[in-house]
């Protein structure tokens, strides 16, 4: 995969990822606040989690973006172009939930502490900004500074990767609000049944 092919791919993904995830505010409010029998996050909590890990990555994301920029005056971005495969399947275990087990920071939790408005505002200005970091880094300076990621032990990750795991982070969740909804036509249609 070309640098065109790999920037298209994640922006691609982002976009279709956050409007599935914006789709969520739809829902009634009775499935929003329903919490399932494991005793799991409602998909209240489950969008709040978003913004909120969103917001840590993005932090992240932004300091990794002006030094990779700064970068391009010491490092040879034509060396790492040549050099680099672009493989995006190497994150894709992130957007598989329940794939691995991953303990989140406490800072990460949700509180309940935001109107759902506040969030889905988040969640919109958090895919616009990260579209803004990849416009940025069209030429491929995103390659030119990587960070340490713990998270299912990947590693170095560059700035591009930080964006698609952002991404893909994002995913993981989508599947754990269908597994909520599932059990909450269960739940209701058991109930009805009585």
């Amino acid at each position: 995969m070309e640098l065109a092919s790999y920037i298209q791919h994640i922006r691609i993904h982002l976009i279709r990822t956050h409007v599935r995830v914006l789709d969520w505010f739809e829902v009634s409010d009775a499935l929003k606040a329903y919490r399932p029998a494991d005793g799991g996050w409602t998909v209240a909590e489950i969008l709040e989690h978003i913004a909120l890990t969103s917001h840590f990555l993005l932090i992240l994301i932004d300091k990794g973006t002006g030094k990779a920029l700064r970068n391009v005056r010491e490092l040879s971005l034509d060396r790492l172009l040549a050099e680099t495969v672009f493989d995006p399947a190497r994150i894709n275990a992130i957007g598989v939930h329940k794939s691995f087990d991953w303990i989140r920071p406490e800072h990460m939790e949700p509180t309940g502490t935001k109107s759902e408005l506040t969030v889905k505002a988040e969640l919109t200005d958090q895919l616009q900004q990260c579209l803004t970091y990849l416009d940025r880094l069209h030429a491929g300076e995103g390659l030119l500074y990587t960070t340490t990621m713990t998270v299912n032990g990947l590693g170095r990750l560059n700035v591009y990767e930080y964006i698609y795991f952002l991404s893909k982070h994002a995913e993981r969740h989508l599947q754990q609000m269908e597994e909520n909804r599932t059990e909450f036509l269960e739940f209701s249609r058991a109930h009805e049944s009585n």
